[in-house]
């Protein structure tokens, strides 16, 4: 079960995305005009999404891919491109419903099975990979390992995931995000060390037998986040 502190920040997370911020939110995930601190952010996701994408399979055909914490939707999309078969989820009922008005014409709707929940429900099955971009970032370490703990508890392949970095350049950028309007702050990140994070990974005896692989940093303007894959059985990269 999740833990307390993760239950909480997870019902905070809900009210932001779908009540609090849902206009900001669903201009950012478009390609509606935004101001030039979001034009960042903007950015900095879809570089992201693409750096993580390309640790996926070009090919999926016959493999299976949880999205957790699918927003609006691309990353399922192109998953469901390359022949996956993909459940996108989040917490939000806005924004998977503006995922599923957003579908592009000719994706195979088949493929694509959005949910709004828990990304933690065992209900949802087993997979081949797990892609959570930007969905831990809201949650304490301890709660991260957890989650990813009770992931690779049904996934074959690989988990991706991102977190936010702790630097002194983040830190500051936190300070100075305080201009943003009241009603759009997001809940406070929590800025993860990467040396303590891997230790805690290596640490975890529910992880035994997985191993960090591929990491990349994502920095633009405002949007800093940093991506590492996980894989079972060995490493996939550095």
């Amino acid at each position: 079960m999740p833990t307390a502190t993760f239950a909480a920040r997870r019902s905070q997370l809900e009210a932001y995305f779908d009540r609090t911020a849902v206009d900001a939110w669903a201009r950012l995930t478009s390609d509606a005009p935004v101001s030039r601190i979001r034009e960042t952010v903007r950015a900095g996701r879809e570089r992201m999404r693409a750096a993580l994408l390309s640790w996926l399979p070009a090919d999926m055909t016959g493999r299976r891919l949880l999205d957790a914490g699918c927003g609006t939707g691309l990353l399922a999309v192109e998953a469901a491109r390359r022949g996956a078969d993909v459940v996108a989820i989040d917490v939000s009922p806005t924004l998977v419903g503006l995922a599923e008005e957003r579908l592009p014409a000719g994706v195979e709707r088949k493929r694509l099975h959005f949910r709004v929940g828990d990304m933690l429900d065992p209900e949802l099955g087993r997979f081949d990979h797990v892609v959570a971009m930007d969905s831990l970032i809201h949650y304490k370490p301890a709660d991260t390992v957890r989650a990813l703990e009770r992931l690779a508890e049904r996934t074959t392949g690989s988990i991706l995931f991102t977190f936010a970095p702790r630097t002194p350049l983040l830190s500051a950028m936190h300070t100075v995000g305080q201009i943003f309007p009241r009603s759009d702050r997001a809940p406070a990140i929590e800025p993860v060390s990467v040396s303590a994070l891997h230790r805690d990974l290596a640490r975890s005896s529910a992880l035994e037998g997985w191993h960090c692989g591929r990491g990349e940093r994502i920095v633009s303007g405002f949007y800093t986040s940093q991506a590492q894959e996980l894989t079972r059985g060995g490493l996939h990269g550095s």
